[in-house]
């Protein structure tokens, strides 16, 4: 129970600390002292600050797939609503924080992506996961007839984590949410707009 303990602190710690500093400008140390764990026990559960990294992208991954998981399971409400309010949900978040921080995926991304393979096969795999349980919840809307049958499922939801990360580094230069603000508008009044999609349909038959 200890080692397990041991090395959820430090992957909790670290993920607090490397979300704000970034990973090459978070000592090992550092993260060891905020987890309260033995100078030299870090060692003991990674091989190295890579691979300490490696499984930090896992606990970001596990955060996300189970805060995604429990805000779209309702299927009392509709399924772009339920999309509309996840991110919407994110965006309060960086509201609370003064708009830094961002993503941690999408900082890890800049950061590492051109400086370790590791990092580099583990972001995109993450990636995919997120487009994965996005586009879970486009097939049910496809399903349900509020998507247009012509719709790729897949391609939509890369479409939306892009712009999702993109919006959020611009609000990082920014300091405010207009950038989230537009993504909402654009993807929920405009591209996913079930009245909007319906009407388009109807206007070219």
């Amino acid at each position: 129970m200890a080692c397990k303990d041991g090395r959820s602190a430090i992957l909790e710690k670290g993920a607090q600390i490397i979300h704000r500093k970034g990973f090459n400008h978070s000592g090992i140390q550092e993260i060891l002292d905020a987890a309260g764990v033995p100078k030299g026990s870090f060692y003991h559960y990674f091989k190295s600050k890579e691979d300490f990294g490696l499984n930090l992208l896992d606990h970001y991954a596990t955060y996300f797939i189970s805060r995604a998981e429990s805000q779209m399971k309702d299927k009392k409400v509709p399924p772009i609503k339920r999309l509309k309010d996840f991110f919407e949900g994110f965006r309060f978040f960086f509201e609370s924080n003064g708009c830094e921080l961002g993503c941690p995926i999408g900082n890890l991304s800049q950061e590492m992506g051109d400086l370790s393979p590791a990092f580099r096969k583990r972001l995109e795999e993450i990636f995919l996961m997120m487009r994965s349980r996005i586009a879970g919840v486009l097939n049910e809307a496809l399903r349900g007839g509020d998507l247009p049958g012509s719709l790729n499922a897949n391609e939509m939801a890369d479409f939306i984590v892009n712009s999702w990360e993109g919006a959020i580094v611009r609000m990082k230069v920014q300091k405010n949410t207009e950038a989230l603000q537009l993504f909402d508008r654009m993807i929920f009044d405009s591209i996913l707009k079930p009245t909007a999609i319906h009407n388009t349909g109807a206007d070219s038959e």
